[in-house]
């Protein structure tokens, strides 16, 4: 039935029994137990590296774009442009990924990200850069996202044996945010040492590290042989999710959070130039603030083992991001500003990664990579929408007035799972 084949784990020194021979802590092994797998623990530096190289570069873009144009608007189209691709061609992407190794379809996607880097390198090294080259380029990034991420979630949960799926989810998410915090800050000297160039230049070479990881990975993946046509891949996709009603709120509701949580990252730039007038230094500052409450909800979420009311927790968790992003939106002090991003940042990766891992535990192997497709479509999909709006409502009235919207609705959305009969509560 497709099924991967899985590494053995014994012997290896990740092991929770070796942890626990060398006196380490139930907390860290527990924590951890994800990383005894080679597979996944390969998989994670290979990912981490590129995830480090890809927030360099989207700092250094962000800061480009703004002094190119000096418009809250166009950094509002770069990202929709960035993520338009997902809503186009995820689906075909999760079809793929149950049809072929998802090893060589990850790869090609790695190869064109890392491709795209490069020619913006030189582009911007020659002074050839002009706004038109980021709004094509990201939709080319884009594309390659969204051929490779189904491919790349489906793949993660096949590290790992069922009961550590959540566990290897949400070191995954660690693995983002480190790189929220460490790329920002590479970011930042680069700037104020280099210039753009470099960022992007590195960025470039960071795939070297996930495609070696990718080809060094010995879990296969053995798609079941079908006659069925992409369209009806797709259809069948669609209809395992409409047939069960928990995957299509679990999706709605990661669509949502992606609407109105995400675009306060799409105007940190407007805020550091114009509000508190601290630079490209400042915006550094302020995504790694927001990556270091990432990680800090993702440790939390990895330590939790069979809790109960995981659906209950995600509900919360979106009205405490709510009013983080509201606090931020109407705050003028710097300190209460890094405290609403540290916040918000830890509820959105706590949220992310619950609704993930309700997601996953909820699928076949033969229709992971399908379904996967269609929950990124919802979750990647509210990214470019939200981006957009909210880049119009700042150039229309103010940024503060754009965040403030989103807050309440994504507030009211969560107060609607609560006291409506969702199953998602229920989990």
């Amino acid at each position: 039935m497709g099924e991967p084949k899985r590494v053995s784990t014994t012997s290896d020194p990740f092991l929770p029994e070796a942890a626990a021979e060398h006196g380490a802590l139930p907390f860290l092994s527990g924590t951890f137990r994800a990383f005894r797998y080679h597979d996944f623990r390969l998989l994670w530096f290979g990912a981490f590296t590129s995830t480090t190289g890809t927030w360099m570069q989207q700092v250094a873009e962000a800061w480009v774009v703004l002094s190119l144009t000096g418009s809250a608007f166009y950094l509002g189209l770069t990202a929709f442009l960035g993520q338009l691709p997902i809503i186009l061609f995820s689906l075909l992407g999760g079809v793929i990924a149950d049809r072929i190794d998802r090893r060589k379809l990850l790869l090609g996607s790695q190869y064109v990200q890392m491709s795209t880097a490069f020619l913006l390198t030189l582009l911007i090294y020659f002074e050839w850069i002009q706004i038109w080259h980021f709004l094509v380029l990201v939709f080319v990034v884009g594309t390659a996202q969204a051929f490779g991420g189904p491919a790349y979630h489906s793949l993660v949960p096949t590290l790992v044996k069922k009961e550590d799926v959540p566990n290897a989810i949400a070191l995954n998410s660690i693995q983002f945010n480190l790189a929220r915090v460490f790329g920002p800050l590479l970011a930042a000297a680069a700037l104020a040492l280099v210039g753009p160039v470099l960022c992007f230049g590195l960025n470039g070479l960071s795939f070297v590290a996930v495609i070696v990881s990718i080809g060094l990975i010995r879990t296969t993946f053995k798609p079941q042989k079908t006659d069925e046509s992409v369209l009806q891949g797709m259809k069948a996709g669609l209809t395992f999710v409409k047939s069960r009603e928990t995957l299509w709120q679990l999706s709605l509701l990661g669509f949502i959070t992606t609407f109105c949580g995400i675009p306060m990252a799409t105007l940190l730039p407007i805020y550091a130039k114009d509000i508190f007038q601290t630079g490209s230094t400042g915006l550094s500052t302020m995504m790694t603030v927001s990556g270091a409450g990432s990680v800090l909800g993702a440790l939390f979420y990895a330590s939790m083992k069979n809790i109960k009311g995981r659906g209950r927790l995600t509900l919360y968790l979106q009205l405490g991001l709510a009013s983080m992003i509201a606090t931020f939106s109407l705050s003028r002090t710097l300190w209460l500003s890094y405290v609403a991003l540290f916040l918000a940042g830890l509820c959105l990766l706590m949220l992310f990664t619950s609704i993930t891992s309700l997601v996953q535990l909820s699928l076949t192997e033969e229709m992971r990579g399908r379904v996967t497709s269609i929950y990124m479509l919802a979750l990647r999909g509210g990214m470019p929408l939200g981006s957009l709006s909210a880049g119009v409502l700042a150039s229309q009235f103010s940024p503060s007035t754009a965040l403030l919207l989103l807050s309440t609705l994504l507030g009211l959305s969560a107060l609607g799972f609560l006291v409506s009969g969702s199953p998602v509560k229920k989990l």
